[in-house]
């Protein structure tokens, strides 16, 4: 079994996760401004699992030569907190104080601009495709650690990716279990 995840306050950073910094990041307008968890789903190749995309992705190091849909996203900015792959593993890219560059064009409550008072989760799947008991594991803890170190984010307040850009956006799709999220709040 893995040793459980902890979150370093000064640091930000996930103990036991890969840090791989993402140059897609800024300061947010308010630091201490964490309001929202948003959860995405993410494949690159699209509908392909295991590679080096999604890091590629985010570092802004795609060889647009591995494969056609590259062409299209190679010139992208994005960036993602955290990235749980098939496995369960944890990727960190951007420390939780920072604004990464995940929500684009996003509303929540009447706020816009996401990014500025969110932390961004990917999991490795596709709308298509059942997330993996490891990756609920880890999201598990990984929300449990940020919800205990920082009191203004919330149980209420996790969102998907579709639920914040409604129209634009599909993920982390019908398979994710919203039931995981509401079984954390009964303990």
């Amino acid at each position: 079994m893995k040793s459980p995840l902890t979150l370093d306050p000064n640091s930000h950073l996930f103990q036991g996760a890969r840090y791989i910094p993402s140059p897609n990041a800024d300061d947010r307008p308010e630091e201490s401004d964490l309001q929202l968890i948003v959860i995405h789903g993410i494949s690159l190749p699209p509908g392909r699992f295991g590679g080096k995309g999604v890091e590629q992705l985010f570092t802004n190091s795609l060889n647009p030569d591995e494969d056609d849909y590259y062409k299209q996203i190679q010139s992208l900015k994005v960036s993602s907190h955290l990235f749980i792959n098939r496995a369960g593993e944890l990727f960190q890219f951007v420390p939780l104080n920072k604004r990464a560059w995940h929500a684009g064009v996003s509303q929540f409550e009447g706020r816009t601009a996401c990014n500025d008072f969110s932390i961004g989760i990917e999991l490795e799947g596709t709308d298509e495709t059942p997330y993996t008991a490891s990756q609920y594991e880890t999201l598990k803890q990984v929300i449990q650690a940020m919800t205990e170190t920082y009191p203004s984010l919330s149980l209420d307040r996790i969102r998907g990716h579709s639920d914040i850009a409604p129209g634009r956006k599909t993920d982390p799709g019908p398979y994710f279990m919203w039931e995981f999220i509401e079984s954390l709040k009964s303990g």
